[in-house]
């Protein structure tokens, strides 16, 4: 079986898994990362949302074949890390709004959330409405306003 290196949460690991495993199932079945969660499995609940050198990607929908050696994935788990505290700005702002309800979507909306403040400041600006409007995480809950108010709390809060 072939081995898979790569880095998650800023160390490297390697497990023996075929290619053609979607990442998401190395990650919660492997490696024991479950902050990803398993919703729909193809890509269109984007429960599972997670960064891929600090993208927001899909976890269900790639191979851990197509992820190199030094490629970063960052799940909820790791996202403090990134910002040296113990909760991400994203993640206070998640708690100030009260957001979650059954909680199931959060992290991947967090992360989406993240990915998204991250690309607009990349563009040399603030984020907007129609930015929110791009989040397309499902949340069954249906907490969206209080989301949009978190992102827009927590891009406040990120430097």
């Amino acid at each position: 079986m072939p081995k898979q290196t790569f880095i998650l949460n800023g160390k490297p690991v390697t497990v023996n898994v075929k290619d053609d495993v979607r990442v998401l199932w190395v990650l919660r079945d492997l490696l024991g990362v479950t902050g990803p969660k398993y919703g729909c499995g193809i890509n269109v609940c984007k429960a599972c949302t997670s960064h891929i050198n600090g993208k927001a990607f899909n976890p269900c929908s790639v191979r851990v074949g197509d992820l190199g050696r030094d490629d970063e994935v960052t799940t909820i788990e790791g996202l403090p890390d990134t910002v040296g505290q113990d909760l991400h700005p994203m993640q206070e702002a998640w708690i100030d709004r009260d957001v979650p309800q059954c909680g199931y979507c959060q992290p991947g909306q967090i992360m989406a959330a993240v990915a998204l403040v991250k690309k607009v400041r990349r563009e040399g600006r603030e984020i907007r409405d129609a930015d929110l409007d791009t989040i397309r995480n499902i949340c069954r809950c249906g907490t969206y306003t209080r989301i949009r108010e978190a992102v827009v709390q927590g891009a406040r809060g990120m430097a």
